[in-house]
């Protein structure tokens, strides 16, 4: 009999966050280990350029596979996911081979392989992965042993990277019931998987759903974190970045003054911890907040107060980055960009060129932050059509469409010219929706020497996703529209 090995090295601790990609046609087939069956790759090695090496061995053997993981975990480190993506397939064939199909190794290994197809957008074979992983363990397992909470949560990622959410819920959902039982209700491992579940209801339209699950997040930190104040300030962060989402900007601010209350009784009101939920908050007035009659009224100037008091912060702090200094004063030079005090907003602009301009790694970020226009205030677009977006989202029914927008920023940060196109053109309504938001949003002008410049030739495209069905039932209207004006005249 073979002796066992602790293989626990193999179940790689990854965050696979749930990334909202498009649905990509299924690259390849890959089957399970119940089909006794894993596609390996041509023998072939890494570019020289990797040095790494992932010619299989002649004979499997322990330290064979504990050395094919190595080589695996170096390429996945160094994020060269294609590679890696070819040594985690290897694994799992050794595995397979030596430790046989139903195994808890094998199970890791499949996972190990659904991770990386998840980063290389894979995501069918992620999900396929995943789900034979999830099979193995509940054969030598139980459906309720806490060893599925990890490929459960990895197939809710691929399920939401696919385009499915209400598939995404259900698997996140009963991730999160393992964790009840086995660790009990107030667990703070299921955190994790009860943002996902957030992120799945948002997707799904069920803003309330949202809200709850959040709720509960934040119930579930405040009692772990009843006697460390500040350990509760990532938890409370996140939450204000969802509630932003969501559009809950009353919601959010309240969420970050809160944030700048604990740092404050915890650390005193010069804390540099303060600076960037004091940014945060100040950018939040940006936005529109709907009355109680439903009348929307524009954003408040409030947020100048906070802006300057997180610039003074960050220039007063001895061990401040010099990152977080200049975004701080980027912010507020964007906020007078926004309510059209262009002076003012040129003036801390060319600080900040300035303030980037000392050494190499400071000019490369000054490249990134003010060598293109870059959005200051933007609305989220719609992913769905209306009829996309309603009922079940069955990755067969659904068809991806574009919106492709150029257009050119004034000195000053406005649109000023701006065409658009639809793919397919029957969708105008989307692409008369996103003309819209395109010409309202306001930039952070491009700075050359220091000095806002017009910028032409800017290209942006919006993806969505729409009913086949929907698609021809907007050709056939054109047609006969088209038939009737023809009639007419």
């Amino acid at each position: 009999m073979l002796r066992p090995l602790n293989f626990a090295v193999l179940c790689l601790v990854l965050s696979v966050a749930a990334r909202g990609q498009e649905t990509p046609e299924p690259e390849e087939y890959v089957p399970g280990p119940l089909d006794q069956s894993v596609p390996v790759a041509p023998e072939e090695e890494t570019p020289d350029d990797e040095g790494v090496s992932i010619d299989p061995p002649t004979e499997v053997t322990e330290e064979a596979i504990l050395e094919a993981f190595a080589r695996f975990r170096v390429l996945l480190d160094e994020q060269n996911y294609d590679a890696a993506d070819i040594a985690a397939k290897r694994v799992v064939q050794m595995t397979i081979e030596f430790y046989g199909p139903q195994s808890h190794e094998t199970a890791k290994a499949l996972s190990n392989l659904a991770i990386v197809q998840h980063n290389n957008d894979q995501y069918e074979a992620a999900i396929q992965n995943f789900t034979s992983a999830i099979e193995i363990l509940e054969i030598v397992e139980d459906r309720l042993n806490e060893q599925l909470v990890n490929p459960l949560r990895g197939l809710g990622a691929a399920q939401l990277g696919q385009g499915r959410p209400d598939l995404a819920a259900q698997s996140l959902g009963r991730a999160t019931h393992i964790t009840h039982v086995n660790e009990g209700p107030h667990n703070i491992q299921q955190v994790e998987i009860l943002e996902s579940q957030a992120e799945a209801m948002l997707r799904l339209g069920d803003i309330e759903a949202a809200r709850d699950l959040r709720d509960r997040i934040h119930i579930l930190n405040v009692r772990h974190f009843a006697n460390d104040a500040l350990g509760l300030l990532p938890s409370l962060m996140r939450r204000a970045a969802w509630q932003h989402r969501a559009g809950y900007y009353n919601d959010e601010r309240a969420t970050y003054r809160r944030a700048i209350r604990v740092i404050e009784e915890a650390a005193g009101r010069d804390d540099p911890r303060l600076v960037d939920p004091l940014v945060r908050l100040g950018s939040s007035f940006y936005y529109l907040e709907v009355m109680t009659n439903g009348i929307q009224r524009p954003a408040s100037t409030a947020g100048e107060l906070y802006l300057k008091r997180a610039v003074r912060i960050a220039e007063d702090a001895d061990d401040m980055p010099w990152l977080e200094v200049a975004m701080a004063k980027l912010a507020l030079g964007d906020f007078y960009e926004v309510h059209d005090s262009h002076n003012r907003a040129r003036r801390i602009y060319k600080e900040v060129w300035d303030f980037l301009s000392v050494d190499e790694e400071r000019l490369e970020m000054r490249g990134e932050l003010m060598g293109d226009p870059q959005p200051i205030w933007e609305e989220p677009l719609p992913t769905y059509t209306n009829a996309a977006g309603a009922g079940s989202r069955r990755a067969s029914d659904l068809m991806k469409g574009t919106i492709s927008v150029n257009y050119t920023v004034s000195a000053r940060g406005r649109v000023r010219v701006i065409t658009t196109e639809a793919s397919p053109a029957e969708f105008s309504d989307m692409q008369r929706m996103v003309h819209r938001e395109i010409r309202r949003r306001v930039f952070r002008p491009q700075i050359v020497d220091g000095m806002p410049v017009e910028s032409d030739e800017q290209q942006f495209q919006h993806e969505f996703y729409y009913r086949r069905s929907e698609a021809e039932e907007l050709r056939k209207q054109r047609e006969s529209q088209a038939e009737t004006t023809a009639e007419a005249t």
